[in-house]
């Protein structure tokens, strides 16, 4: 009788271990390891368009990382022999928000450099992806984070998505909202179907 007790109490802690190695392994998998941004990008004519950011910020609306920013914007463009200026100095309503969330006229060529990248020639799908690590690569802490697409599609007319999540959210999609300065019926298709998922 005393064996056969000593059997079913070894027996219900090796089903309770199985079950904490179940549940472990299960969290674990359930974890997020990425956060992953795309819409898609058609060129537009003239000037005064065709300029993006994309970048997440921490929950006191601090940038924690540009992960895109379009080269206009950054180091801008030379005419007539002129020295090029940054497109935001040049034209103050390129992707406006981005420019003072990063605190953009602090930054270095060099550190600019490191985010920015060509406007795409031709259309098309554009992602981007966040890895929870700052500017400096370092992960960042537990908490709540947005994540922020913004586009200029003609010269005042900004439009920008914001999606709220946290690290401990299951993958998934992320619900974006989206905020419009002044409507552009004919640039209006410069960014559409933009998605944000954790991975």
């Amino acid at each position: 009788m005393k064996q056969k007790k000593i059997i079913t109490v070894v027996f219900a802690a090796l089903l309770l271990s199985i079950i904490a190695v179940a549940q472990n392994q299960k969290g674990k998998a359930a974890k997020v390891q990425s956060l992953e941004v795309s819409f898609n990008y058609q060129k537009q004519a003239g000037p005064g368009s065709n300029q993006y950011a994309v970048w997440i910020e921490n929950e006191k609306g601090e940038l924690v990382k540009t992960l895109f920013v379009t080269s206009y914007t950054t180091k801008g463009r030379a005419r007539g022999g002129e020295q090029a200026k940054r497109g935001y100095i040049v034209r103050p309503a390129c992707v406006p928000t981005w420019v003072k969330t990063s605190k953009a006229e602090e930054k270095t060529d060099v550190q600019l450099d490191a985010v920015t990248g060509a406007t795409p020639q031709n259309g098309g799908a554009q992602t981007f992806t966040w890895d929870f690590t700052d500017e400096n690569g370092k992960a960042v802490p537990s908490g709540t984070y947005k994540v922020k697409v913004e586009a200029t599609l003609f010269f005042d007319s900004d439009i920008i998505y914001t999606g709220t999540f946290t690290t401990k959210d299951k993958p998934g999609i992320v619900a974006l909202t989206s905020e419009l300065t002044k409507a552009d019926e004919q640039h209006k298709d410069m960014v559409t179907d933009v998605k944000a998922v954790l991975k």
